[in-house]
């Protein structure tokens, strides 16, 4: 007697990932960059936005301009990051509640205030040869605790567009 068994796939990771929620992400990603840009350069010491951020691709500043459309790239790049993140357990269900999402999204700025301002940053300026390059690891105060914070506000929009997208 041969007996026929059912086979169910499920498909996880990024392959399951529709474009609604990669443009979730984008936007908000854009949108949390804003945010966070508007941080840099109203709260947080000068010439960060205008000097540093363009440094790091070899511009010269003071270049606000560069400094700002490198900074909306990068807040892009990081929003398709969290959506490509989320897709994998513990973080997919929390990601499409807006609770959870919320806690997702600090975290996310935690992670990224660490991974980038922390380590990736003074490295990098380091290696380009800009002069007012932070020590590794750049730990200062005000001005890891203001990062943070705008990591923070960034995370945010990106994790409640993804949220708000699935939900």
């Amino acid at each position: 007697m041969a007996t026929e068994t059912a086979e169910t796939t499920t498909e996880t990771g990024l392959g399951s990932i529709d474009s609604t929620q990669w443009l979730a992400g984008a936007a908000g990603g854009f949108l949390g960059s804003v945010l966070f840009g508007l941080i840099m350069q109203y709260v947080m010491p000068p010439p960060l936005l205008e000097t540093v951020i363009p440094a790091m691709y070899g511009i010269e500043g003071p270049a606000l301009a560069a400094g700002w459309a490198i900074h909306q790239f990068h807040g892009v790049a990081l929003g398709l990051a969290y959506v490509a993140l989320v897709q994998f357990d513990p973080f997919k269900e929390p990601a499409r509640r807006i609770g959870g999402s919320l806690a997702l999204g600090g975290a996310y700025g935690v992670l990224t205030t660490i991974g980038l301002a922390v380590i990736v940053m003074p490295l990098w300026l380091q290696a380009v040869g800009f002069p007012m390059a932070p020590p590794f690891p750049n730990v200062a105060f005000p001005g890891t605790v203001l990062s943070l914070v705008g990591h923070i506000v960034y995370a945010i929009p990106v994790a409640l567009a993804y949220a708000v997208i699935t939900e």
